[in-house]
């Protein structure tokens, strides 16, 4: 039997996370599980930068907030989280190990050959060091996640 207690999801605001976002509220809500949402924000100290930090940070933390739902927030007692780090698979797996979290959910583009080799893949580090199972999802792919009501 598989049991789910917490289950991570990382966001980054593209559609990739959005849908990944989808399969770990419905996860969470089929397993009775917490839903954790994680924002890996770049480390703004000591950069030259033309907007205030603070007010990027308090932007970010914002817009997190505001991808949860009233559901996810009641029923799923989702728990928003955000870290500072120019390494975010390092960050998103620090906090996986540090909340016992039983499964993450990313998001991908599958960026091919030479692209994925220059820009890296934060999932494939994650799934690489993760103590938990990790669930990619490669965006645009056929999604299984459907709407409780079915179309007439």
């Amino acid at each position: 039997m598989i049991i789910l207690k917490k289950v991570l999801v990382a966001v980054n605001f593209d559609e990739a996370s959005n849908v990944a976002l989808r399969y770990a509220r419905s996860l969470s809500k089929n397993f009775g599980a917490q839903l954790h949402v994680i924002h890996v924000m770049e480390n703004l100290f000591l950069r030259p930068m033309a907007n205030d930090p603070h007010a990027i940070e308090v932007g970010i933390t914002r817009r997190l907030l505001d991808v949860l739902s009233d559901e996810d927030r009641n029923e799923l007692h989702a728990v928003p989280v955000i870290r500072k780090s120019d390494a975010p698979a390092e960050e998103i797996v620090k906090y996986a190990s540090a909340e016992q979290i039983d499964l993450i959910v990313l998001g991908t583009h599958g960026r091919p050959g030479l692209a994925h080799f220059l820009v890296g893949s934060v999932a494939e580090k994650v799934v690489r060091t993760a103590p938990c199972p990790v669930l990619t999802l490669r965006h645009p792919e056929r999604e299984f996640v459907t709407d409780d009501a079915p179309k007439a």
